[in-house]
C-alpha cells in the first residue's frame, strides 16, 4: 500500500513529537497509534535520556496496546512512526499483533547519516521491520519527510566542531 496523504498527516504529528523529544534532550523519535476509526489512541516520543535504552515510543505503544486493546482491535490498528522501528521495536510489535507499520525514515537512512556525520552507529543492527517481523505490513520511506527529520537527526547526532 502507497503512503497516502492521511498518511502524511500522521507522519508530520511523529515528527512533531520526534522535535518535542530533540528539544526535551532526547533522541528525536516519535510515534502514534491509530485505531481502525482513524482516532489517535496513543502517542508517545523518546525517553532514553535518563539512561533506559529501551524507553522506544514505538515498545511503550506494544506494551499500552497489549494492555488496553483487544487482538482484533491491536490488528486493525496502524503504528505512524518517525523512524523505521528498531529490532527491539518490531519484535515488540510482532509479538503484540498491532497492524500496519508506516514511517518517514528508514534505518538504512539515519545509518547512512550517521556514518555521513562520523557519528557512532547504534548497538542494535539497522534491520528492516520486515527482517524481524515478516508478517507486518510496513510502509515508508516518506520522501516528504525526510529533510525534516533529517535535521532532527543531525541536531541529535551530528558531529559539532
Amino acid at each position: 500500500m502507497a503512503i497516502s496523504e492521511n498518511d502524511l498527516r500522521q507522519l508530520r504529528i511523529c515528527v512533531d513529537l520526534a522535535r518535542e523529544a530533540l528539544d526535551d534532550g532526547d533522541e528525536p523519535f516519535g510515534s502514534i497509534l491509530v485505531d481502525s476509526t482513524g482516532t489517535t489512541v496513543f502517542a508517545d516520543r523518546n525517553r532514553v535520556k535518563g539512561g533506559d535504552a529501551t524507553q522506544h515510543p514505538e515498545f511503550a505503544i506494544a506494551r499500552w496496546a497489549a494492555e488496553h486493546l483487544t487482538p482484533e482491535q491491536r490488528a486493525r490498528a496502524t503504528v505512524y512512526t518517525s523512524g523505521e522501528h528498531c529490532p527491539m521495536c518490531a519484535a515488540a510489535h510482532a509479538w503484540v499483533g498491532l497492524g500496519r507499520i508506516v514511517y518517514a525514515t528508514s534505518a538504512a537512512q539515519l545509518s547512512g547519516w550517521l556514518a555521513e556525520w562520523g557519528a557512532a552507529a547504534p548497538p542494535v543492527a539497522a534491520l528492516p521491520i520486515s527482517t524481524v517481523a515478516a508478517g507486518v505490513a510496513v510502509d515508508g520511506p516518506a520522501p516528504e519527510l525526510a529533510d525534516a527529520m533529517r535535521a532532527l537527526y543531525e541536531a541529535k547526532f551530528g558531529c559539532r566542531a
